[in-house]
């Protein structure tokens, strides 16, 4: 009974979720359970407490709601394997799970991308959309199952910044010969406009930030970006990150693995992937403006990539998904599902959210503060 009440619990904390999911009991699981200890290899630091502490949600709640009988040891990027080998590791068995975000892949195949984020995509809970009802999830396990895998959403940051540049950005031409750090598809979408990307994990992307070695980085937003220390090495801060509208983590499960864990342990981590994920989005929701106010008092320059720069960056996206969708069945196969669902999102979107959305802005602009009390 406290099992049924814990998935019940849990998913209604579900991905997309704005709220903080209960403390969840540990049940009385039936006699007889295994006792089941898995390795998790994150790509991410310890320092970053929200992006990696996704992957700690999930371990804490599946240990609590087990009795202590399932466990998962978190490691973080290099403990066990590089930041950006999490799949592979997975794949040959190295460890049982990992947490990452599927677009650093795309050298493997671009169809690693939608289960992150792809350029003009979806938002954080579009994504959530999709992959829960809208078939998302069943179409990513299918192509998952090439690489030995099972995949869970488990996390997701919100539409992140444009990244940290060493001098303004103001047309299309500012780009050529900049060596900007940018992962999944986005990089090749940065190429056609002049960029030259490169992809680094997120733990080395200060040390070549400060060398020269490139000229801007994009990582996630202002509270991890702060941690991380950009702003002493940066001047300007660009929004948005259009590449990455609701980028998605994952918890990737060895599938020989996933296939031998008893349906329970099935369920119990499935939903606390789920919680990790309302939990992510949320945490940053609440963190972020304390964390910009803080970057622009210390002299950081705030700057909004310009109009033409997106219209040339969204053109060639859509040329680049026509070229990839042309020589690669898997990724048409989801392109197609992802692309019609988006195109109803944002008509809906247009209707209700981001009417209410934009009047909120104007009117906060607007608002004048209460007068101050006599006596």
């Amino acid at each position: 009974m406290q099992r049924r009440k814990f998935l019940k619990g849990a998913a209604l904390a579900g991905a997309g979720s704005i709220g903080v999911a209960a403390s969840f009991p540990a049940p009385a699981l039936a006699q007889g359970m295994p006792e089941i200890k898995w390795r998790m290899t994150s790509s991410f630091p310890k320092s970053l407490d929200t992006i990696y502490g996704g992957a700690e949600v999930v371990a804490k709640r599946v240990e609590a709601a087990t009795g202590g009988k399932f466990q998962i040891r978190v490691f973080a990027a290099g403990e066990i394997v590089p930041g950006l080998q999490v799949v592979d590791a997975v794949q040959n068995g190295t460890v049982e799970c990992g947490h990452t975000a599927n677009y650093y892949y795309v050298g493997k195949d671009p169809t690693f991308a939608f289960d992150t984020a792809l350029p003009f995509g979806l938002n954080a809970r579009q994504q959530a959309a999709w992959m829960y009802h809208g078939g998302g999830r069943e179409l990513m396990n299918e192509f998952f199952k090439d690489y030995n895998c099972h995949g869970i959403p488990a996390g997701n940051t919100g539409t992140q910044m444009g990244g940290w540049f060493r001098k303004e950005i103001k047309t299309v031409e500012d780009l050529a010969g900049l060596k900007f750090r940018i992962g999944g598809f986005a990089g090749q979408i940065m190429a056609r406009l002049g960029a030259v990307p490169q992809q680094i994990a997120g733990g080395d992307i200060y040390p070549a930030l400060e060398k020269g070695t490139i000229d801007a980085a994009e990582w996630i937003g202002p509270y991890d970006d702060e941690k991380l220390g950009f702003n002493k090495v940066a001047k300007y801060y660009y929004y948005p990150g259009f590449w990455e509208g609701g980028p998605q983590l994952s918890v990737m499960v060895n599938l020989e693995q996933w296939a031998k864990l008893p349906k329970e342990y099935q369920n119990i981590l499935e939903a606390a992937c789920a919680e990790a994920n309302g939990w992510m989005v949320s945490k940053y929701d609440a963190v972020n403006p304390a964390a910009l106010r803080k970057l622009v008092a210390g002299g950081t320059q705030l700057r909004a990539f310009s109009r033409p720069i997106m219209e040339a960056a969204f053109n060639a996206a859509n040329e680049v998904y026509a070229e990839t969708a042309a020589k690669n069945a898997k990724f048409k196969k989801i392109y197609d599902s992802w692309a019609k669902f988006r195109d109803e999102e944002i008509l809906w979107w247009r209707v209700a959210e981001n009417t209410f959305d934009n009047f909120m802005i104007a009117a906060s602009q607007k608002k004048k503060p209460a007068p101050a009390k006599k006596g």
